[in-house]
């Protein structure tokens, strides 16, 4: 630029010939001014250059920036819809979860209700079968009843003597007990079980304790016959030998508990379904 404004400058003398020195000091002085102009903007260019090569650099910085965000975006976009997914895959087994929850709580509840049931009908039959029986007679038999069958356990030194199969003297009053709670309920069938330890016994005529068991049942029955009048009918006499024991024949104590008479009295199905129907709601 300034080349040729020294260019127009001399066209201009050698046209015009020698001029004044005022208009030359004039020229002179919007030279310098337009001098001073074009270093201005040059240095205005030169500054404008260098935000642009900034800009570019920040442009391609915040491009570098914008991509790596778009990418984190897209993962977390993955990891969010994996996420729900599994959300809902776990929503359904937390479903499941309480489903199974309650039907266990319901069945929970179902086997409570049946055990209160169960008891109930339980001291209904015992209420029954020892009606007959005063409190102190109770002392001296021992009434259980277990799934609706009544067992009534007699130690044997109550009917026996060691060893021996026959019915001793004193073992009337107790025999006359059971049979008011056979004689009470005339229909029930009546089991009587003779059961030993495990100590061997070998006599002319008792090979074993097989044979004492079983002759022992046949004892009571027998009684329960002829002295008490209870149907023979409704009677059925076993042995078990030593094979059924209660108690650690190890013992003393559980051998004693082994050596017993049990008679069980079972209702038939249609007397059992009626003392169900009698049995109360709670216990």
């Amino acid at each position: 630029m300034r080349f040729a404004f020294i260019t127009i400058v001399a066209l201009t003398l050698f046209t015009t010939g020698c001029v004044s020195s005022k208009k030359y000091k004039d020229l002179q002085a919007k030279y310098n001014s337009l001098q001073t102009n074009n270093n201005t903007l040059s240095g205005k260019n030169q500054s404008c250059e260098s935000d642009l090569s900034s800009a570019r650099t920040r442009i391609s910085s915040l491009e570098e920036q914008l991509s790596s965000e778009r990418s984190n975006l897209a993962a977390l976009q993955a990891a969010l819809d994996k996420c729900l997914t599994a959300g809902n895959q776990g929503s359904v087994n937390i479903a499941k979860l309480v489903d199974e929850i309650n039907a266990s709580n319901k069945y929970i509840q179902h086997l409570v209700n049946m055990k209160n049931k169960s008891d109930s009908l339980n001291i209904v039959l015992t209420n029954n079968l020892t009606r007959s029986l005063s409190r102190e007679e109770l002392k001296d038999v021992d009434v259980k009843v277990l799934k609706g069958v009544v067992y009534i356990s007699l130690a044997d030194n109550m009917l026996y003597k060691t060893g021996d199969y026959q019915i001793s003297e004193r073992a009337g009053e107790t025999l006359s007990k059971i049979a008011k709670i056979i004689k009470d309920y005339n229909d029930y069938e009546v089991l009587v079980e003779g059961n030993t330890d495990d100590v061997p016994i070998s006599r002319p005529n008792i090979r074993n304790n097989w044979d004492l068991s079983a002759l022992r049942a046949s004892s009571v029955v027998q009684a329960l016959q002829y002295n008490y009048g209870v149907d023979p009918k409704r009677l059925t006499a076993g042995g078990r030998g030593e094979y059924n024991p209660v108690a650690d024949n190890s013992s003393e104590t559980g051998k004693t508990r082994n050596r017993r008479t049990e008679i069980i009295v079972t209702p038939k199905l249609d007397q059992f379904m009626d003392l169900i129907e009698k049995a109360p709601e709670k216990q």
